[in-house]
């Protein structure tokens, strides 16, 4: 009985051993940020918002100027018209600010979802490499650096950049 115990021990503890060599993974990290921000196609991308962005900058300055421009006007006017006019004028006035308030408003929506746009297909090609970097390398797991408290293995970043071809 006492040899069966041991010898039930003893495959318990060889099984235990095996999963536990079994169950440690390769794991490997990447810099998603570096990729991303490095990336010729981003940099473009960076590139046709900012000409976007100031464009709509430029329309934005100007629709303040004319709003800027029609307050110093009326007011002084205010005086010299009557109450009807005053009052037309205000409500005038009201509807600029709002027609400036909505287009900085879509502008932002506008440069949001275009930058969406542009970058959802770059993180997909950077995805694409790092899962046949990590899988050419035999890695279970590629982690990205920027959530990681720790990284004290092995980096792809460069194998990643080299195949991306940058």
């Amino acid at each position: 009985m006492k040899r069966l115990k041991s010898l039930l021990l003893a495959t318990v503890l060889c099984l235990g051993a095996s999963f536990t060599m079994n169950a440690q993974a390769k794991v490997a990290h990447v810099d998603v940020n570096e990729l991303i921000s490095k990336m010729p196609a981003m940099l473009d991308a960076q590139k046709q918002l900012e000409k976007l962005s100031g464009t709509y900058d430029a329309e934005y300055k100007t629709m303040a100027e004319e709003y800027q421009n029609k307050i110093k006007k009326y007011d002084q006017e205010a005086a010299t018209v009557g109450d009807a006019v005053n009052a037309t004028r205000q409500t005038e006035v009201q509807d600029l600010v709002k027609r400036i308030t909505d287009y900085r408003d879509n502008a932002q929506k506008e440069l949001q979802k275009k930058e969406a746009d542009m970058v959802k297909p770059l993180m997909d090609k950077i995805k694409a490499s790092i899962a046949k970097v990590g899988k050419a390398k035999g890695y279970q797991y590629v982690l990205n650096l920027a959530d990681l408290l720790l990284a004290d293995g092995p980096d792809l970043t460069a194998d990643i950049k080299k195949d991306l071809g940058f």
